[in-house]
């Protein structure tokens, strides 16, 4: 087993280093990096000598990493927010996921795509349509859709980063407002902090703590997204559903999550198991991009960019709104 995943594994843990590489170097998304350099690879996937390593890093590999995210969370992050502005967080994440199902279905597009894109903008980036699409069942529209939605999502959130600190001041919003504006529209972790600390470090540490709220609706959500494609499942199978069965990285989540704020963990092994769990979704999605054909994404159409822009603007819209009407 370990000699037919060695080839594979390795091809996208060296793709994987020369995409941190280059981030690192030139400051851009880890992620997006190892995408673009796993399609540009594509070829070797037609190689069976690869195929079970890719295979074995864009699946078992993808759910150890959102298990690992678990211990990034903590309760305290959460709490110091207040109970207005926690509940406007969650209720605007679901809010998007919703419309991102209606806004696909008004598309012509696929209900998977928009859930994929809806919990990606509402959640948190990258990280949450891998999560979603490792909930989703098999079909062969998943991989191209989580590609694009991965591609897609990064690319948005980086030109939010630029432009949403600008719409801040035209809005005159105070350091504290543009810190949850910020926190609660932008969807990739890295482009908050880096949009938050670009205004002031006041508004960078409230960024980074509505983000994290954020990120602790993942298990939910796709708790919820799990148990809704099994009723379907169910349904279109005319069999009596069954009690649904969540997926076991969530479950992994959850007792991280339960771990870090009930023990006390060294700060050195909590930062060691945070830099494994990007560590491994970076692995996951490079192999998924040496998996997928650039022709394949490229035919999935106009439709699906806006569905994901109109996510965008429905997030912001919704934030802004909160904060003009004063409500949080």
């Amino acid at each position: 087993m370990l000699r037919e995943i060695l080839a594979g594994a390795t091809l996208s843990g060296a793709l994987a280093a020369a995409a941190y590489a280059i981030a690192h170097r030139y400051g851009a998304p880890a992620m997006l990096m190892g995408l673009l350099l796993g399609l540009s690879c594509h070829f070797l996937s037609e190689s069976d000598r690869f195929t079970s390593g890719l295979v074995w890093a864009s699946g078992p590999c993808l759910r150890f990493g959102v298990a690992l995210l678990g211990i990034r969370l903590s309760v305290g992050d959460v709490a110091i927010l207040g109970w207005p502005a926690v509940s406007a967080v969650c209720a605007a994440v679901v809010m998007t996921l919703f419309f991102g199902v209606i806004w696909s279905r008004a598309l012509g597009c696929d209900r998977d795509l928009g859930l994929l894109t809806g919990g990606a903008v509402g959640i948190c980036g990258a990280s949450a349509a891998m999560a979603i699409s490792a909930a989703l069942p098999e079909s062969e529209a998943k991989q191209r859709q989580t590609l694009f939605t991965v591609i897609g999502v990064t690319a948005f959130s980086t030109v939010a980063m630029v432009f949403y600190p600008i719409f801040g001041d035209l809005f005159h919003f105070t350091p504290t407002d543009m810190g949850f504006f910020i926190g609660a529209t932008i969807h990739d972790v890295a482009q908050v902090v880096g949009a938050g600390y670009s205004v002031s470090s006041e508004t960078g540490d409230l960024a980074t703590f509505v983000k994290l709220l954020r990120v602790a609706m993942l298990v939910p959500l796709v708790m919820g997204i799990a148990f809704l494609c099994r009723l379907t499942a169910q349904a279109q199978g005319n069999a009596r559903p069954a009690p649904p069965s969540f997926p076991l990285f969530l479950l992994a989540f959850i007792a991280l999550f339960l771990l870090n704020n009930t023990v006390s963990l060294p700060g050195a092994l909590t930062q060691w198991m945070s830099q494994l769990a990007t560590g491994l979704l970076l692995l996951a999605v490079t192999a998924l991009g040496v998996r997928t054909s650039l022709r394949e994404v490229a035919s999935i159409g106009w439709r699906p960019i806006a569905l994901l822009g109109g996510e965008t603007l429905f997030l912001a819209a919704v934030i802004a709104s909160l904060l003009m009407l004063d409500i949080v």
